[in-house]
């Protein structure tokens, strides 16, 4: 007599479409996430140098040639003239415009909130597990981290374009800097990765298992899709001899 022995049932279809699934999301949230990470050092480094623009009355070609020219940022103005520069720090903020100000403001901001961000996007990674953590934990973790993100990137595109534009009416020649430039990439990469993390939540239902459980195996029997039905035999009895 022949017994049918429990055998194993692969989710062919299910598990590699979920497997799949997972292995993308944990893809776009890595790209979310360096992008982000990035653009977030881009600010700091717009926030800290002052290299935002140059202002020269010959034109820039001819400073250059000339070794001597100005180049101003939210903290301080430097002159630079046979390869030696001279900065003036602006510590009359009262005195100062609004746009310095406001530019000094929203950097400080955003370099402040990249940091929250970056650990909550760390702890939403999928490779990365607090204990019996959720995927829906995960999932919310990551929307917050795109969020603040967001905010980061907004601060730095306010001030990275109003800087410029109202230096460019106080001065007459006026040339984008170093600083400028690092602050738009890094505007760019946090709204990009903002966005992308953002968007990047899983579509499926919210589990209540842990998130290490999600791809198991399911047992049956063969030509069942059920786990075995519980056996009613008393095991306590012994078999008469």
């Amino acid at each position: 007599m022949c017994t049918d022995f429990p055998t194993v049932f692969l989710p062919w279809e299910k598990g590699h479409l979920r497997t799949f699934s997972t292995m993308a999301n944990f893809c776009v949230q890595l790209s979310g996430f360096l992008l982000g990470f990035l653009g977030w050092l881009g600010i700091i480094i717009a926030t800290a140098t002052n290299d935002w623009v140059h202002i020269c009355h010959h034109g820039m070609s001819v400073c250059k040639m000339m070794d001597d020219y100005r180049a101003i940022g939210p903290w301080a103005n430097c002159v630079l003239r046979a390869g030696n520069s001279h900065c003036q720090s602006l510590t009359q903020i009262f005195d100062l415009p609004v746009y310095i100000q406001t530019t000094r403001a929203l950097m400080i901001i955003a370099s402040i909130l990249g940091l929250p961000a970056a650990g909550i996007l760390l702890m939403s990674m999928p490779c990365i597990n607090l204990g019996n953590d959720l995927q829906s934990s995960k999932n919310r973790r990551a929307i917050l981290g795109g969020v603040l993100l967001l905010l980061v990137g907004l601060c730095g595109l306010v001030s990275t374009i109003w800087y410029p534009y109202a230096a460019f009416y106080d001065q007459e020649f006026t040339y984008f800097g170093f600083s400028l430039y690092t602050g738009w990439v890094g505007t760019v990469f946090c709204l990009l990765g903002g966005a992308i993390l953002a968007c990047s939540s899983d579509s499926s239902p919210p589990s209540s298992r842990p998130y290490q459980e999600n791809n198991r195996f399911n047992y049956s029997k063969q030509g069942g899709g059920q786990m075995p039905a519980p056996s009613t035999t008393n095991h306590a009895k012994s078999a008469h001899v």
